[in-house]
């Protein structure tokens, strides 16, 4: 008996249905992006190792997906090594190459690898998909698509604000009531330097990113650990604690981390940024969240995540300022700015908010029916002419029952059926009947035309 076929665990199979509601998310983000001047790119879906290792922290390095060099790779492994049975070891000399696990890294090894055939600054968008070996759970998939943007060679914090823009109008467009947090890296450097702990800034800021998945305590105990003094975690307490107004959080901050030169660059580009977001009236709430870490090496600057509001679910978009990636591949100095929409997620949060519109699920217009050849070769010409003037059309591809089209074109959630037998011939017209409805009318060729073209 043949064994049944399956997919990987957090991969996903989808349906017709389902990818036109995928692509009208990808259609709307991508409309957004190239609004505000973004260029689309393409890098390839596994990159070589030496890219990929060491840019997402310790964490982010096991979850990257590892390719087995081809041929007989491991007959090149000597016996002693084998013996070893180390598998870290033994993977670092079977595989060179691997899966991308985000789109920024590729995008940042793209930039220097064609630098002299890019103007600066860089305006780019990428809407591929990623695989991370992580453990499948709701709204966390092995294999998803990130929809990202990022603007390369440029210090101004302008384009910080039109990141905070484009989330707006994104998540307007797709009617999912959000919140955008932002956070400064070199306020967390500020913290850290503060407490005396400077020399252990990503301990800390991976474990206060979790403060909303674990809580206070639990942050707490990973801090002391991983070896932050006690002490040292009494003094972060107040600011992992603050509240009120976003001007209201920064003025707290700056007091409390005051000796701190970087942490005080901080907060003047954070009131910087507030101060540009304040001229204009978002749909999205904007808030400052001085926990939000991000746990990814790469971050300098402003960092940001978007939390839908309605759904209780992890980020739907999520990036920042890293000033110096292209420096990795040996290109100093040149800081970028990035966000990057979660697509999988945000199609889990409007599916279960219902809010695709039915323009966003329908297929084909107009389904001919088909009840034989003399029918058909009266169709055929006003099919094509359907086509030519952008309507989706098809004819039923066989003189089948009635009951059996109708219910083909209802499954597939057809707006419209042309119904042709041999009065509609004799009149020169098509019977269209609206499937929603059950309302039907006769109609000439070029009404037709007409009203199914609109």
């Amino acid at each position: 008996m043949a064994k049944k076929p399956s997919i990987p665990k957090g991969t996903r199979d989808f349906s017709p249905v389902e990818m036109a509601r995928r692509n009208y998310i990808f259609d709307t983000v991508k409309q957004v992006f190239q609004r505000y001047g973004f260029q689309p790119i393409d890098t390839p879906a596994m990159e070589n190792l030496s890219t990929l290792m060491g840019k997402y922290g310790e964490e982010g390095d096991k979850l990257l997906f590892k390719i087995l060099n081809s041929g007989d790779s491991i007959s090149k492994v000597d016996e002693a090594e084998l013996a070893k049975r180390n598998s870290i070891s033994l993977t670092n000399k079977i595989s060179e190459k691997g899966l991308r696990y985000d789109l920024t890294v590729p995008f940042a090894r793209y930039v220097v690898q064609h630098r002299n055939e890019i103007s600066f600054p860089f305006k780019r968008y990428q809407i591929q998909p990623v695989w991370r070996a992580d453990r499948p759970q709701k709204g966390r998939y092995r294999e998803f698509f990130q929809c990202d943007v990022d603007m390369i060679g440029s210090n101004s914090l302008l384009n910080e604000l039109e990141l905070v823009q484009i989330i707006d109008e994104v998540f307007t467009k797709l009617k999912i009531s959000t919140t955008v947090k932002i956070n400064n890296r070199k306020i967390l450097a500020g913290i850290a330097e503060t407490i005396g702990e400077l020399d252990r800034i990503v301990d800390i800021t991976v474990a206060i990113d979790k403060l909303d998945k674990i809580g206070l305590e639990k942050v707490n105990q990973e801090l002391i650990d991983k070896g932050i003094s006690e002490e040292a975690v009494e003094k972060l307490q107040p600011i992992l604690q603050l509240s009120g107004t976003n001007e209201e959080k920064l003025d707290q901050i700056e007091e409390v981390i005051s000796s701190s030169e970087v942490g005080k660059k901080g907060v003047e580009e954070m009131r910087t940024l507030f101060d540009y977001i304040s001229g204009f009236e978002l749909q999205t709430t904007v808030e400052l969240d001085l926990t939000l870490a991000r746990g990814l090496n790469y971050y300098t600057g402003a960092i940001f995540e978007v939390k839908a509001n309605d759904v209780q679910i992890g980020s739907i978009t999520g990036g920042g300022r890293y000033d110096d990636l292209t420096g990795i591949f040996g290109m100093p100095d040149v800081s970028g700015v990035g966000i990057s929409f979660g697509a999988d997620r945000i199609y889990d949060v409007m599916t279960q908010l219902e809010l695709f519109p039915d323009e966003a699920i329908a297929s084909t217009r107009v389904l001919f029916s088909n009840f034989g050849k003399d029918e058909e070769r009266y169709c055929l010409p006003i099919l094509a002419k359907l086509r030519a003037a952008g309507v989706s059309a098809e004819i039923y591809p066989e003189a089948a029952k009635m009951k059996k089209q109708m219910t083909w074109a209802d499954r597939k959630q057809v707006a419209y059926v042309a119904l042709v037998g041999e009065q509609e011939m004799n009149e020169g017209k098509v019977k269209l009947k609206d499937m929603k409805t059950g309302d039907q009318e006769m109609l000439t060729a070029e009404e037709l035309i007409k009203i199914l073209s609109k």
